[in-house]
């Protein structure tokens, strides 16, 4: 969600020197990002700790994505003199520049949501407005070197090579809700490898090897299971191998999109118009209920939201996008 505004970030200062601060968990989705100098790691240190190394640092300004009153502390304790925020959890005083919530917010994509910073930086020091305007820009690398690697892995795994080389994500670690039957992508699993010759991966966190274990379990077929086997760093660099990603609304389908490998996502109790992957080779099946979106992390009633959506749906989608995508190519 963030990509889009660093990108313009970089565009609006070429020559800065940009640090990025984040968490070890996301360090490798930006560990070779071409809209970055270097990285600096939150490793739990207390905001007092946090905030010596910032002002070791010398920063000339912070643009706070997070809206934690905790994280505009750390910039003013480091004594940043431009800290760019939004006035959010009653921390405007710790802010040189509060921006206000965008009253759009709930009608646009969430990336304009930090992209709206990058704009009020740019009014800032330029007086000019067009960041907003030149669109949203998601794009992601993955080295050779992490590429032939991940090739590697895979063959280590049982991939054979043979294509189409498919991958599905059947878990969601914040919401059960988002979750589309595992007997379904069961079944669709099934329906990729008779029918298209295709190689299945199963992937995702260690938090969901229970769901692919219960995909597994109801296929004729077992797919190669590679759920909680990688490091996020892996992770991406497998997606930058296969030519269809099938998911939930989840991360790697925000992962892959970026990496510009053709992805498919089910959406159930969320948003795509805040929350879909922005790339032009993404695309998503949605059947919803008037009850959609609702938000939810467990659905109170009968789940109809990914229920009414069939194997045919989702089978023919993919179908159709490996032919235009893979197969035309």
């Amino acid at each position: 969600m963030s990509v889009p505004a660093l990108r313009a970030l970089r565009q609006l200062l070429p020559n800065a020197h940009i640090t990025l601060a984040t968490k070890s968990s996301t360090e490798a989705i930006f560990a070779e990002a071409d809209f970055v100098n270097e990285l600096l790691i939150f490793t739990g240190d207390s905001v007092m700790a946090q905030a010596a190394k910032w002002r070791e640092q010398k920063f000339d300004a912070a643009i706070l994505f997070p809206n934690s009153f905790k994280v505009a502390l750390v910039a003013k304790l480091a004594r940043i003199p431009l800290r760019l925020g939004y006035a959010t959890e009653g921390r405007g005083f710790l802010l040189s520049n509060a921006a206000k919530i965008p009253d759009w917010r709930s009608e646009r994509h969430e990336s304009f949501f930090y992209l709206n910073l990058i704009a009020e930086l740019e009014q800032r020091l330029f007086q000019t407005s067009n960041t907003l305007s030149q669109g949203l820009q998601d794009q992601l690398q993955i080295s050779e070197q992490r590429q032939s690697a991940a090739a590697q892995f895979l063959r280590d795994n049982g991939v054979r090579g043979e294509r189409p080389l498919i991958a599905i994500c059947p878990g969601s670690i914040n919401s059960r809700a988002k979750r589309w039957p595992a007997d379904r992508f069961a079944a669709l699993a099934d329906r990729l490898q008779a029918e298209l010759k295709a190689e299945v991966l199963l992937i995702g966190s260690p938090a969901e090897l229970e769901v692919s274990r219960e995909v597994t379990a109801a296929m004729n077929q077992p797919a190669i299971t590679l759920t909680g086997q990688t490091d996020l760093a892996m992770a991406g660099a497998i997606l930058s191998q296969v030519d269809l990603l099938i998911t939930n609304d989840t991360g790697p389908a925000h992962l892959a999109a970026a990496l510009r490998r053709p992805t498919l996502v089910i959406f159930g109790p969320t948003n795509p118009l805040t929350t879909r992957p922005l790339s032009e080779v993404a695309e998503i099946v949605r059947i919803p209920p008037e009850c959609a979106p609702c938000m939810l992390r467990d659905c109170p009633i009968d789940h109809r939201c990914m229920t009414a959506i069939e194997v045919d749906d989702v089978f023919a989608r993919a179908v159709g996008m490996l032919r235009e995508h893979v197969m035309a190519n």
